[in-house]
């Protein structure tokens, strides 16, 4: 799909790669309606866009079912959807981490994503020509310690668009998966998870090389438009894909032992 004079709507767009989808989308002179539950970055978002008729925003918290179906009663001429938004847990194990903790993580990533879908699906099917692409994680595909719920909520990401690939393959719908490594975004403080007990020299260690926000964008508007179904971003994401094809087991014990340092002691 050209992404070229469309009308596409982004989630998480307040910052970080969903800042940079609607900034490199307006550039190719697309219509984009930008979405955040947080109405102060999408206020930062116009002042960096500054007057642009092609951009609108709405503050919306993907998790509520009822307030994602009446947008999409309101907006029902969307070309394309992407869906960006996302949170992080705090960086503890599975048996420290609390219910509450759980659910948000799941409720955000997961169930926000699908009724995302649920509710644009049916207008994007009536359209000449539309697409989703769907942000997943390099978690999605290789457990990350310290993120495994994280991790087990962009999976089910993984297969629910494997599968919407599938359901839509003779409609006029194209689906893309997305697979973010590391990433320059400020997605451990919009997630409000701490990470105090990280220090400088533990990041440096644990983290490949970041990849700007700026290219992270670009590569999935490329992938889109090339109608990839997976989209990897960044060296490391690309790198553990092979790794985890070849062996899960040696990635999996590969990838424990590079994060080893960002869990509590």
């Amino acid at each position: 799909m050209k992404l070229e004079n469309k009308f596409v709507l982004v989630t998480g767009a307040g910052s970080g790669i969903g800042k940079e989808l609607v900034l490199a989308l307006l550039k190719k002179n697309n219509k984009v309606l930008a979405v955040d539950m947080r109405q102060e970055s999408l206020d930062a978002l116009k002042t960096e866009v500054g007057e642009n008729e092609n951009l609108s925003t709405h503050t919306l918290d993907i998790s509520d079912k009822a307030a994602v179906e009446k947008l999409a009663s309101e907006q029902n001429d969307i070309d394309c959807l992407i869906n960006n938004a996302g949170i992080i847990q705090p960086f503890v194990r599975v048996n420290d981490l609390d219910y509450n903790a759980i659910e948000k993580v799941m409720n955000v990533n997961f169930y926000g994503t699908l009724y995302m879908i649920k509710a644009f699906l049916p207008s994007l099917l009536k359209r000449s020509e539309a697409y989703i692409a769907n942000v997943s994680s390099m978690g999605g595909f290789l457990p990350v310690p310290g993120q495994s719920v994280y991790g087990a909520s962009k999976a089910a990401i993984k297969l629910l668009t494997e599968g919407l690939y599938s359901e839509l393959k003779d409609t006029k719908v194209g689906v893309s998966i997305v697979f973010p490594g590391a990433t320059a975004t400020n997605i451990s403080k919009n997630s409000g998870v701490d990470t105090a007990h990280l220090s400088g020299g533990d990041l440096k260690k644990s983290s490949y090389k970041t990849l700007p926000a700026s290219e992270a964008a670009r590569l999935i508007i490329a992938g889109m438009e090339e109608d990839k179904f997976h989209i990897f971003l960044g060296s490391d994401s690309n790198f553990m894909n092979f790794l985890y094809s070849l062996s899960p087991q040696f990635a999996t014990n590969f990838i424990a032992k590079k994060m080893k340092s960002l869990l509590p002691k």
